[in-house]
């Protein structure tokens, strides 16, 4: 018979994959640690000896608290998830065994940003069965569907994120291309621009105004290049595991936040936050050249 403490002591072993499907699924670190609990809390409410398969057992529960809190979410128009960005993990790039470890779970911003603006459904499908190879039969149940409809419903949460770009190449490679683009950014290079951009690259920028979207390579470095003269610092930073880039003013307060996607040499996508209320709300590094002012952090 499983004791208490044996089943705590399993369920830690399982808690960074529940974690990393949970966040997946709901963009929220916080709402992710709650709907591990919760898987916890119903398991110690179970007899586990009678479980068949205990980890396909709380990968399933899992995925129904996730699918429930979803939808729950969808129903309060007040909350604009189709447009709200995930919850980020933003460091210094030399992260610490911590930061390896948070960093494991996470995944790349761009693909985040689209998982938020699929229907719960959808969402739950393609995670459940794309990154955690969960069969359909067992995502219908969830989703109160056959094993073929949970199937087109993953099948329609593919097409809509087919075309998001995935980074490739190894950590050193993509921090060569941003530093590429952060020195030419703060010259004003405009040709050294042309060539780190992929001639299609896109960039999703979220600002107190709402959302805009450029794409191409030429308008993006011409934007760039406009903005070269003003009075920040920047450097290179981890979001969510890939190298990006964070701005501060004179004054130390944090201006933009770019997640940079590279593939093939080249930036092939980037998301940016330059709203003033997010920035604030987030944990993020400080500008090393601010006042020592600067970096005493606002209590809240």
């Amino acid at each position: 018979m499983t004791s208490e403490s044996q089943l705590a002591e399993i369920f830690e072993q399982h808690r960074p994959r529940l974690r990393a499907l949970a966040y997946r699924v709901l963009g929220s670190w916080s709402d992710a640690e709650d709907a591990v609990q919760e898987a916890w809390l119903r398991l110690a409410r179970q007899d586990a000896d009678a479980i068949d398969h205990l980890p396909g057992w709380l990968t399933t529960v899992t995925g129904r608290i996730c699918i429930d809190a979803l939808r729950s979410r969808a129903s309060r128009p007040e909350i604009p998830i189709d447009q709200d960005l995930p919850e980020l993990v933003v460091s210094d790039d030399a992260e610490t065994p911590e930061d390896t470890a948070v960093l494991s779970e996470s995944v790349g911003l761009a693909l985040l940003v689209v998982l938020g603006s699929l229907r719960p459904d959808e969402r739950l499908a393609f995670v459940l069965h794309d990154m955690f190879a969960v069969p359909f039969a067992e995502i219908g149940q969830l989703l109160g569907r056959s094993a073929d409809a949970a199937k087109m419903v993953a099948s329609r949460a593919r097409r809509k994120v087919q075309d998001v770009p995935q980074p490739a190449g190894d950590r050193r490679a993509q921090r060569e291309v941003v530093d590429a683009f952060l020195a030419a950014a703060q010259g004003g290079d405009f040709d050294a621009l042309l060539r780190v951009l992929d001639p299609d690259v896109t960039w999703r920028q979220h600002t107190s105004r709402g959302v805009t979207v450029m794409t191409g390579s030429s308008a993006i470095a011409e934007a760039v290049r406009r903005g070269q003269g003003a009075r920040i610092t920047a450097r290179r930073v981890l979001v969510n595991g890939e190298p990006g880039i964070l701005a501060w003013g004179p004054t130390g307060r944090p201006l933009s936040l770019m997640a940079c996607t590279v593939r093939a040499g080249r930036l092939v996508g980037i998301v940016s936050i330059a709203d003033p209320a997010r920035l604030a709300g987030m944990d993020l590094p400080q500008d090393p050249q601010a006042p020592a002012s600067a970096h005493q952090r606002p209590r809240r």
